[in-house]
């Protein structure tokens, strides 16, 4: 009876904690994040928030989970540092679900089962902080949850008739009446903003979850047990796929013969086809002609499949695995002698990696059979592999790289190629400035395009430097082109634009 009382107290703790922790989370977001830009203040709040979830460990006595926790929360939200962008605000989330399991003791020991842990994580998340909040769990929550409600209905009193009594004395002393005028009675009504009350509603439901996480209960599917191996069909069994494979490494191969000849090995193509014209025709079908194939294979060599341990089978697929990684290679290097022709742009980047990312999962597709894993290490795999992709290209100025790369190849500094897209390159944002500030001094002076670079330079610093100077909005990439600007500055005064016409002083 006595250690149930303990216990009973020691939760009591742990949620009177919780409680506290939230409401203080709450109130920083608030003075950090609300109406205010994005940069520094998102890192500062998650990492508040990491050090709740390790408080709450720790008074559990997990100290190596907290600890743990901690460092992986650390180390996904750097790239708020970096810029405050939704891919870096993503993987802080992500960072904070882990650390809330770890805490818990709820993160699992096998990878592939933690993707489906973090959705068992997402989806009561929003209803955690109501079903607490209104007694829908043990009655020492409900304890816990009367009291602070006692506690506020004990404030409306003294609040209530110490308003009166203020406003009475200031109509009897002018003394106090002078007082009372300096309040700003409009800071006071912000905090009744809704949208503020939504935002700290909000806010106060995601920390909740994550400091009280709770899984949602998964459903026992009964499976039906079979005396042997998945039954041979006819359109998907031993003779079909057999057949199957031979018939596409057999296309595949003569694809696969042709990429060698005129990509890598150099052959002339026909007349009247460029090289540029030759990979922008393959680069997508071939990306999708590999999902395909990928399916296909998945299909194939499924679970408990009657064809998984035949060793001719097993070797086409290895074979036809093979081939479609060199595809996806072909794909890239197709794209990439587009992109020298045509310049560089930010959705073709993004097709580039996503190319990459299809040749990573053919090849744990290949590892998923012959290591003879499950599809849920297949998944959880393919995740891993993509948060570190997620994650490089959260930590980097991509526009700062496609602006330079496209400058490098253009027709104003090679004497070839297509001239640069300076229209695109406003679009990159400030991040263009140093590419722009290599290609000015190559065109002529006075020239309609050099003073439309000269016009969209001075475009980009304007908007760099007019962004909110509160530090709440710091970030490393604008603090790195600030750094840059005072180290180049440029003698020669802007141009000025009337009527959407250049003119040049």
């Amino acid at each position: 009876m006595q250690s149930t009382t303990i216990q009973v107290q020691k939760k009591s703790g742990i949620m009177l904690w919780a409680t506290t922790a939230t409401i203080l989370l709450v109130i920083l977001t608030d003075l950090l994040v609300f109406d205010a830009a994005s940069g520094i203040n998102l890192f500062l709040t998650a990492i508040a928030i990491a050090l709740a979830i390790t408080s709450v460990a720790w008074r559990r006595r997990r100290f190596l989970q907290g600890t743990t926790g901690f460092i992986t929360a650390l180390t996904l939200s750097l790239p708020l540092i970096e810029s405050a962008t939704l891919l870096s605000l993503l993987l802080a989330a992500l960072g904070l679900g882990l650390s809330a399991l770890m805490a818990v003791r709820l993160m699992p020991a096998r990878l592939e089962h933690i993707p489906r842990s973090l959705l068992r994580l997402l989806l009561p998340a929003p209803t955690r902080l109501v079903r607490d909040a209104v007694g829908m769990r043990p009655p020492m929550q409900q304890q816990a949850a009367r009291k602070a409600l006692l506690w506020l209905v004990a404030w409306i009193v003294p609040l209530g008739l110490g308003a009166v009594f203020a406003y009475l004395f200031a109509a009897a002393n002018p003394l106090i009446e002078a007082v009372l005028s300096t309040v700003r009675m409009q800071a006071v009504l912000d905090l009744f903003d809704p949208i503020r009350f939504l935002f700290w509603l909000i806010v106060a439901t995601g920390i909740w979850a994550l400091l009280r996480p709770r899984l949602l209960r998964q459903r026992r599917r009964k499976v039906a047990v079979q005396d042997a191996a998945l039954k041979d069909s006819a359109w998907l069994g031993s003779a079909a796929i057999f057949r199957s494979l031979v018939v596409f490494n057999a296309l595949f191969g003569i694809q696969t013969f042709l990429d060698l000849a005129y990509l890598w090995g150099g052959v002339a193509l026909p007349d009247g086809m460029s090289h540029a014209e030759y990979a922008h025709r393959g680069a997508y079908p071939l990306i999708v002609t590999a999902l395909l194939a990928a399916a296909f294979v998945l299909a194939a060599m499924r679970e408990r499949s009657p064809v998984r341990d035949k060793r001719i089978i097993r070797a086409l697929v290895y074979l036809f695995i093979a081939q479609n990684v060199l595809l996806c290679l072909s794909a890239m290097l197709r794209l990439e002698l587009y992109v020298e022709v045509y310049s560089l742009t930010e959705l073709r980047l993004a097709a580039g990696i996503w190319m990459g990312l299809v040749a990573i999962g053919l090849v744990l597709i290949l590892l998923r059979i012959w290591l003879r894993r499950s599809n849920a290490w297949l998944v959880a795999s393919n995740l891993v592999a993509l948060t570190i992709v997620l994650y490089a290209s959260a930590m980097l100025d991509l526009g700062f790289y496609i602006a330079r790369f496209n400058v490098e190849h253009s027709r104003e500094l090679t004497g070839q190629d297509l001239s640069i897209d300076l229209d695109y390159l406003r679009l990159l944002g400030p991040s263009a400035v140093p590419a722009l500030d290599r290609l000015i001094p190559r065109l002529n002076q006075g020239s309609p395009s050099w003073a439309n670079a000269v016009a969209i330079r001075s475009e980009l610093v304007g908007e760099l430097l007019d962004r909110p100077g509160d530090w709440r909005g710091w970030s490393w990439r604008a603090q790195r082109l600030k750094d840059y600007l005072v180290m180049h500055a440029v003698a020669s005064a802007p141009p000025k634009r009337q009527n959407g016409m250049v003119v040049v002083r």
